[in-house]
């Protein structure tokens, strides 16, 4: 019940969204809602993951995602630790010890989402499994990093790299992250039975990574990063149509 309702405000707030930001009309009052937005996300990631390990299991990833996440994500803009050298802006607080709450929503996001499609692909999980997973996380951040430094200035990088910017180490770090989390996400698989009793809950996370990154893509395409919304577009189509393809009946 909970699920269906949160589901619905996001789709609302992602229409909202794609109105206010594809006409630059969000006031300035409401820039909250930017951090909301992703923050209903990951809440519908969370979700997934109870739905998919029960309650006490998916909790306990959820949380641990969360926390693992954002502690990299702090020891990151600290020190440059993984992705790189940079810092996080107050545009988008509310943050703690400089780093914005709302990524650690984001990760959830990112791993509830990309876990489907990799599942989809490589049903026999592994190592293959976490390398889709990982490759699906950095898909994401190929619009995602961009629109956020170049348009929104939600952080400033202080390194440099070919990629609007955006140094290589941003992108590696993405995929260790996000490869290291589905093989803990993979172990957990092996070790509890699978509680989803229809595959909703799974086609809402392939629908909810597209509409992420669609909403960037969007972003990027009105702010002039067209290699950036043009590459993670064609990528997208393909992982996801691939991922269709092989899908689970």
């Amino acid at each position: 019940m909970w699920e269906n309702r949160i589901f619905k405000l996001f789709i609302f707030w992602y229409v909202c969204g794609i109105i206010l930001l594809g006409f630059d009309i969000l006031p300035s009052w409401l820039e909250w809602a930017n951090a909301f937005f992703l923050i209903l996300a990951g809440t519908l990631g969370f979700l997934y993951f109870i739905k998919r390990f029960g309650v006490v299991g998916g909790s306990v990833l959820g949380v641990f995602v969360f926390f693992s996440t954002f502690i990299v994500e702090w020891a990151g803009s600290d020190s440059g630790f993984l992705f790189g050298s940079y810092d996080y802006t107050d545009r988008f607080a509310p943050n703690v010890f400089g780093v914005p709450i709302a990524i650690g929503f984001a990760w959830l996001m990112v791993m509830a989402t990309t876990h489907v499609v990799a599942r989809w692909i490589v049903p026999s999980g592994g190592l293959v499994y976490a390398i889709v997973g990982g490759i699906g996380a950095v898909i994401i951040d190929l619009i995602i990093d961009p629109v956020a430094y170049q348009i929104k200035q939600y952080w400033i990088w202080a390194d440099t790299g070919l990629y609007y910017d955006i140094p290589w180490t941003n992108f590696f770090g993405w995929f260790v992250v996000a490869f290291v989390l589905h093989l803990i996400i993979d172990l957990m698989m092996k070790k509890r039975k699978m509680i989803i009793t229809s595959n909703l809950a799974e086609k809402r996370m392939v629908l909810l990574y597209v509409l992420m990154i669609a909403m960037f893509v969007m972003l990027g395409a009105i702010g002039g990063l067209t290699l950036a919304a043009i590459l993670t577009t064609c990528l997208t189509v393909a992982i996801v149509l691939l991922a269709w393809k092989r899908k689970p009946v």
